[in-house]
């Protein structure tokens, strides 16, 4: 195994969901941990941390996501943070992460709707690493 290897922590409550991207990632070349609670991401991140992390909003509660990205944020300000979320597909709301605004509130660099590509997923990863 490399040890430049980037971590990516990959968290939701659908475990298939988790499953299969977590395959793809790791097709990609990274190592992935995943978490499927909101209670064990807080924990893990106490003493964790990844080069990047792919939250999911809606889990335990339907702010989740966006807790998440707050405390991930408050320990570590410089790892990279995607929501990745089915919200709009499913209850109508649309965000984004554009303005500055948006992005006080969010707390996430980038925010993406599930079922991207895993290969538009992958680009955006590389994208948010360079920064």
């Amino acid at each position: 195994m490399m040890e430049n290897q980037t971590t990516i922590l990959l968290v939701d409550d659908d475990v298939d969901y988790l499953f299969q991207t977590k395959l793809h990632l790791e097709k990609s070349g990274f190592k992935v941990v995943t978490v499927d609670s909101q209670k064990e991401v807080e924990e893990l991140i106490q003493t964790f941390k990844p080069d990047l992390a792919i939250f999911d909003l809606m889990m335990e509660k339907e702010d989740s996501g966006f807790i998440l990205c707050y405390r991930m944020k408050r320990k570590f300000p410089d790892v990279p943070i995607i929501l990745l979320t089915a919200v709009s597909a499913e209850t109508g709301l649309v965000f984004g992460v554009n303005s500055e605004d948006e992005r006080k509130w969010i707390r996430a660099d980038l925010y993406l709707e599930k079922g991207i590509g895993y290969d538009q997923l992958y680009k955006q990863i590389i994208k948010l690493l360079k920064r």
